[in-house]
């Protein structure tokens, strides 16, 4: 990682956006705890008409909170807003009671009240922080949240944070409400048949063939639409490191570097062996770093980030030097549906111990008819438990889709190993979110090393809030 001169060197290379939030570049290095974090709201400018969401501002600046390895992660939540809300520390694990999971870490944050968290931090790498009430997520109750290694990085390189968005200006509840009442949803620029000459409505009962059951307006990487992207500004023959995080509701995306080729270099804030390529995806919840080298010279070179199964997309620009930089479509061609196949060629730079396994746990992924309510083992749940488990064994745990739709599925207060995907062995990535595909089996296997009752749910916000979240439970927890 860089020194602070070095950030701040290349913070000033990276601030010609014109937007509020046109930098995300290691917006808080300078910053030490505890940082003070004010959930409050702010107007976002989406291709030339106004909408009011949420925003996260860490002492006072949008972007998100930037720290180093090392000290305990402390912080105080300040609610602003006019409804009840909770933080969750995607990618860190706290003790239970400062998780930010209400029902089950402790009671919500009222408006004008703040919480002080302090905890030690064990986890360097790109992360995030979001609601987790309700789905105020939807609303951009998010931002990132990232945790540097300590001292100088090995790699001089430019830094840069992308987080993800899908947006609508329409009210979340409203659109939930249609969903499980079996109706349509549409989003506010509704689709239009120029031969009927109306709106049509968009069917969202979960068919095989569909990847996403909401529609909306626009795709945003760091709050722009490709109508007025951001551009970070490059050294020639530029080193970058790229930190994704896909903050979206209901979106899984593909990474989609065009001319260049890039490394993966760490799934969810967990390093791994490069992997080499273009084209990379990031399922819902999911944060991905690439590690990119510029060419010689003057250029710009778009980074997108595309729906699966659609044509909407989302980008920034690379540029250097005094190139020029083209008009990019918010729409492109359709792409296909994320799948598993990096997953078995991702290993994990961390070793772990070979440690036997205490018991295996068989979890269906279940529901999505016309009412749409989601389930875990055919139940539709909310904070109920799965299983059981005790302190100090390792347990594996198999997940089968047999629902119509791909599933992020997320494990609170620990990380886990991909071991397995439809019979296949490996010794895969540490990560804390894995895509389940429909009719997939995908087998992780994860430590109980942190007690508590804890939250295990599919990340489409949608989905979670109709039932597919269940708990893992420590024998003897509260």
């Amino acid at each position: 990682m860089m020194t602070n001169l070095q950030i701040s060197r290349r913070r000033l290379l990276t601030m010609g956006g014109a937007s509020l939030l046109a930098s995300y570049s290691s917006a808080h290095a300078d910053s030490a705890p505890p940082f003070e974090i004010d959930v409050t709201t702010r107007v976002l400018d989406v291709n030339g008409k106004a909408a009011k969401v949420f925003a996260m501002m860490v002492n006072g600046r949008p972007g998100g909170l930037f720290t180093r390895f090392g000290p305990d992660f402390s912080a105080r939540v300040t609610n602003r807003i006019s409804e009840d809300t909770l933080v969750h520390w995607h990618g860190l694990v706290p003790p239970i009671a400062l998780d930010g999971v209400p029902g089950l870490s402790g009671p919500v944050l009222k408006p004008g009240e703040s919480q002080s968290y302090l905890f030690p931090n064990r986890r360097t790498g790109t992360h995030w922080m979001h609601s987790h009430l309700g789905l105020q997520e939807q609303q951009l109750l998010a931002a990132p949240l990232i945790v540097a290694e300590a001292g100088d990085s090995l790699v001089d390189e430019q830094e840069h944070v992308v987080m993800l968005h899908d947006f609508t200006f329409r009210d979340p509840q409203e659109i939930l409400a249609e969903l499980q009442g079996g109706g349509m949803h549409m989003s506010h620029t509704a689709k239009v048949d120029p031969h009927a000459g109306h709106k049509m409505k968009v069917p969202l009962v979960a068919t095989p063939s569909m990847t996403s059951d909401i529609a909306f307006d626009a795709m945003l990487a760091n709050d722009r639409t490709l109508a007025d992207p951001e551009i970070v500004r490059a050294e020639k023959v530029g080193r970058f490191r790229l930190r994704i995080i896909n903050g979206a509701a209901a979106s899984n995306m593909w990474i989609d570097l065009g001319a260049l080729e890039g490394e993966l270099i760490a799934v969810d804030g967990n390093s791994i062996r490069p992997v080499k390529g273009k084209l990379f995806p990031l399922a819902i919840a999911q944060r991905a770093d690439i590690r990119l080298s510029l060419p010689q010279g003057s250029g710009a070179w778009p980074i997108l980030f595309r729906v699966e199964g659609s044509d909407m997309q989302s980008g920034i620009i690379l540029k250097a030097g005094d190139a020029s930089v083209s008009k990019i479509a918010e729409r492109g061609t359709p792409t296909s549906e994320l799948d598993l196949s990096l997953e078995p060629q991702l290993r994990s730079i961390a070793e772990l111990p070979d440690d036997p396994v205490a018991r295996t746990e068989i979890v269906t992924l279940t529901g999505g008819e016309a009412n749409y309510q989601w389930g875990l083992n055919g139940k539709a749940m909310m904070h109920d438990t799965l299983f059981s488990v005790r302190e100090g064994e390792r347990y594996e745990v198999v997940m089968q889709n047999q629902t119509s739709m791909a599933h992020p599925m997320h494990l609170h207060g620990h990380y886990f190993r991909v071991v397995g995907v439809n019979g296949q062995r490996f010794k895969g990535a540490i990560r804390d979110t894995v895509l389940v595909p429909v009719g997939a089996q995908v087998t992780i296997q994860f430590d109980a090393d942190n007690p508590g009752t804890w939250a295990f749910h599919c990340h489409h916000l949608y989905h979670m809030n109709s039932g597919m979240m269940g708990a893992i439970a420590y024998t003897g927890a509260a």
